[in-house]
């Protein structure tokens, strides 16, 4: 089939689905689609990189950006900002219930002052602030779990199958080749096969855990073709994720997975807390595991890696010597700057890398101790916030359990903090919004369930039935 052929037949099959979709919700807000642009963006490659095919590695483009892509991103962040106006976010609840994270988005603001590069930082920081605004949408619609759902959907349906697409017919640009062993990589529409084990982990999680919220009404007509929707793009996104052979992708999405499938588990419903005290048990053993017992090497094998993860304890036994700042690191994002992503890329000896491999050691670097310190503090009190939403009909809290360990884990050998799809997914599930005020709530949709409601509100059930039925 010529490749023009099939794209047009991907372009149409694309459209079709996203009418004829099973799972389409009512009246969904055509703002959603925002975020879904966004985490495209984030999960795929840069605009520039779209519009000429070619995927710089010089130095200079960290510093210097591109100017397609900053007026992408500004008009996405405006887009945001001025959707979320229009909808009279709470500003001061937000930030109030989201303490911990604000703290670490202003100290990363505040970093831009020690940085060698303060106009780089600050652009960076600024630039970044996208995905937290673009993830407020789904969250502050009117019925956010559902518009969480669709975002995670739709980001689905357009990178899996565009990467079979690209494997198939655009080899160009769905493979790439060691620049030493000549070895074949598919990369799909990402920059590297590591990413595009990122896309299939955060497919895989959300079609797993739509599977498992679904399962219960299996015997509705209309549950019955969203979950043969949703076996076939698991089943796609498995295959992708085999060709991706990114074995940390591979180690998370089976975490993610075994987490959602617990959860929704008859036991761990009936004793929320023993799932509550479990997850972070699980991140405890395999710390003490890896660091207490030093048995990083034997994990790794086990799991199919080598030893050395890749080389990757030569890149942070290079990176640890290079004497940053232990208390206040370099800055946000100014790191891999100047210098320093000079001398790694000239006399490492690890070729044209430009993060850490490791989502802790990255904040370090950038951050110092207080970045670590406060980024800890906020994925505990992240992880707090979930557990306080959780009830047995819930489903956003289990997305939230599974994203926030496979988090953890994915961090310790990629750098997936302050941006990135796994982390958009988690801060969906994750920041805390403010409920809207009684009288909006009057006039929105019909309660689902009110005990759960009840919770949210802080009310009694008597009055939110009143509400359900007016």
């Amino acid at each position: 089939m010529p490749p023009i052929l099939a794209l047009l037949i991907w372009l149409v099959l694309l459209v079709a689905l996203f009418i004829f979709d099973p799972a389409k919700e009512k009246k969904t807000s055509i703002a959603l689609w925002v975020p879904v642009i966004w985490m495209f963006i984030d999960g795929s490659r840069l605009p520039s990189q779209w519009i000429s095919g070619q995927l710089s590695t010089a130095a200079e483009a960290y510093e210097d950006g591109n100017p397609i892509n900053r007026a992408i991103s500004l008009t996405l962040i405006l887009l945001a900002a001025g959707i979320l106006l229009a909808r009279n976010c709470n500003w001061g609840r937000l930030v109030a219930g989201n303490a911990a994270l604000f703290a670490f988005l202003l100290f990363a603001l505040f970093s831009v002052v020690w940085s060698d590069f303060p106009f780089v930082a600050f652009k960076r920081w600024f630039r970044d602030l996208g995905p937290y605004l673009a993830i407020l949408i789904p969250l502050t619609d009117r019925r956010p779990e559902e518009a969480v759902a669709t975002v995670l959907r739709r980001l689905s349906y357009l990178l899996v199958p565009l990467s079979i697409l690209l494997f198939k017919y655009f080899p160009e640009i769905g493979m790439q080749y060691d620049h030493w062993s000549g070895s074949r990589m598919f990369v799909g529409p990402t920059t590297g096969k590591n990413m595009l084990g990122l896309l299939c982990l955060v497919s895989a999680v959300y079609f797993f855990w739509d599977l498992a919220c679904r399962w219960p009404q299996r015997k509705e007509k209309r549950t019955k073709r969203i979950l043969l929707v949703d076996v076939i793009f698991l089943v796609m996104t498995v295959w992708v994720l085999h060709l991706a052979a990114s074995t940390t992708s591979d180690v998370c999405a089976a975490v993610g997975c075994l987490v959602v499938l617990t959860a929704s588990s008859r036991v761990f419903r009936r004793h929320p807390n023993l799932l509550k005290g479990l997850i972070p048990l699980a991140f405890t053993v395999y710390l003490i595991l890896n660091f207490g017992l030093g048995m990083n090497g034997s994990m790794a094998e086990a799991v199919g890696k080598d030893p050395t993860l890749t080389d990757r304890t030569k890149i942070w036994a290079i990176l640890l010597g290079m004497h940053t700042n232990p208390l206040l690191g370099t800055g946000y994002q100014s790191f891999w700057l100047g210098p320093r992503l000079a001398y790694v890329w000239n006399f490492g000896g690890l070729g044209h890398i430009n993060e850490a491999h490791n989502g802790y050691l990255q904040v370090y670097l950038d951050l110092g101790l207080i970045g670590v310190a406060l980024l800890i503090g906020f994925l505990i009190a992240s992880y707090t916030s979930i557990c306080k939403r959780w009830t047995p009909s819930s489903k956003l809290p289990i997305l939230g359990m599974a994203t926030w360990l496979t988090l953890l884990f994915y961090n310790m050998s990629e750098a997936a903090f302050e941006r990135g799809l796994l982390f958009m997914m988690f801060l969906m599930a994750a920041i805390s919004v403010p409920v809207p005020g009684r009288k909006r709530l009057q006039t929105a949709a019909p309660v689902e369930d009110p005990v759960a409601a009840e919770q949210a509100l802080g009310g009694s059930a008597k009055v939110v039935e009143q509400w359900r039925f007016q």
